[in-house]
């Protein structure tokens, strides 16, 4: 079974806050790196080194049913495919991908199939290579 990836950026919000209203001299931190798109997931996932660099604080914390509590983390503006919105992050430990979930997709209105197949080495369920 194939998967879908896809290059996301994704800012501090507060850090963009803060330059907003002059608090903040500096760049808002940036990453861009590298996300699974996962429609069985729900939520937007960072790797917990990325949650490092882009300095996110702790907001609370969800339970599930398939996994342990995770921390919830200050919201940033993910960018993916030229869309952008504000998303809450859940950390992941860095062993598994940074995941886009159902949530972020549809509220930027993607859905997986906007995405190119064989570009950059993106493959769909069931396409082979």
């Amino acid at each position: 079974m194939g998967k879908v990836t896809a290059r996301i950026k994704v800012t501090n919000w507060l850090d963009s806050e803060m330059q907003t209203m002059g608090a903040r001299k500096e760049a808002p931190r940036t990453v861009e790196t590298d996300a699974l798109v996962d429609t069985g997931a729900v939520k937007f996932y960072l790797k917990k080194s990325v949650i490092q660099q882009l300095g996110l604080h702790p907001i609370g914390e969800i339970k599930t049913r398939t996994i342990e509590p995770r921390t919830v983390f200050s919201p940033v503006a993910l960018e993916i495919q030229g869309r952008t919105g504000r998303f809450d992050v859940v950390e992941v430990p860095d062993s598994l991908p940074n995941i886009v979930g159902q949530i972020p997709l549809e509220d930027l209105v993607c859905s997986p199939r906007a995405f190119p197949p064989n570009a950059s080495g993106l493959l769909y369920p069931g396409q082979e290579p």
